[in-house]
């Protein structure tokens, strides 16, 4: 038992321990709020009627589910986020791509309503900054380029067993001539805005799986933001992300375009022949 209790907490799953006095054995357990659906795993020890239970968090709705039916909230009710379930969609969203694992994102995670005002007044006095139980301001760091960040991205991998001396090498090698050259990007801004959106992407649908909305905003002043909440200048803002639970039903869905009019085949502007 204790090997395995080991186990999951090295692979960083993500658990809620709950426990219950109870005066017989058998007496029904009361689950917490975001617990209740369908029964997650789970391991029942009974010692002197005391009776402790370790939940492993599993979402509640499937992929495809929640990036269909994931939407904008535009206000959110007061309610929080039970802490287990922000811990995963927190540690969910930084399993996104990232170009030699280098993660440039960043994220200031704002729960005080003192810190949401000053948000607030940042960003046009949108309500939803201050609704939201939750709100990211999403970062992406230039720094990342550094070759500080190399090794500390080096030894990362080194914990992980996923590293060795040829690879290192070659990493100490190419990135240094990848942020030199730019052959796929402008800027060090566009580079890692690029890297943040898609952990911002994944941010939405996780949270989405665990039935938490969110409203991703670009609707801020950069500068007045940095300034508020000392952001360092080689740190750019990326956008806004609150999340919680929406207070009112979502706007009538506008439509995405046909998949003939977004995808091409084999060359920009050629018709795409799909059945989807």
């Amino acid at each position: 038992m204790q090997r395995e209790e080991g186990r999951r907490k090295k692979n960083n799953s993500t658990f809620l321990s709950y426990q219950s006095q109870c005066p017989m054995p058998h007496a029904p357990i009361p689950m917490p709020h975001a617990l209740r659906g369908p029964m997650p795993n789970y391991r029942l020890p009974i010692t002197n009627y005391q009776l402790s239970m370790t939940i492993e968090i599993q979402p509640s709705i499937n992929v495809k589910t929640a990036i269909e039916s994931r939407r904008a909230a535009r206000s959110f009710k007061p309610d929080p986020i039970p802490p287990a379930i922000l811990a995963e969609i927190l540690r969910l969203g930084v399993r996104s791509p990232s170009g030699y694992n280098l993660q440039p994102w960043r994220f200031i995670v704002l729960q005080d309503p003192a810190s949401k005002q000053k948000l607030k007044a940042c960003a046009f006095d949108q309500r939803q900054v201050v609704e939201a139980p939750v709100v990211l301001i999403c970062c992406g760091d230039r720094r990342a380029a550094s070759p500080e960040n190399t090794e500390a991205v080096i030894e990362l991998g080194k914990a992980t067993g996923a590293m060795n001396d040829n690879l290192a090498g070659y990493m100490r090698q190419a990135i240094p001539q990848l942020f030199e050259n730019r052959p796929c990007f402008d800027s060090l801004e566009a580079w890692t805005n690029r890297h943040t959106m898609l952990a911002v992407a994944h941010l939405m649908i996780a949270a989405k799986s665990f039935g938490v909305d969110s409203c991703p905003m670009e609707g801020f002043v950069s500068a007045k933001v940095k300034e508020a909440f000392q952001i360092p200048e080689e740190v750019d803002v990326c956008c806004l992300l609150p999340l919680g639970y929406a207070a009112e039903p979502f706007k009538q869905y506008g439509g995405r375009f046909d998949v003939t009019q977004v995808y091409y085949s084999e060359s920009y502007g050629q018709a795409l022949s799909v059945e989807i």
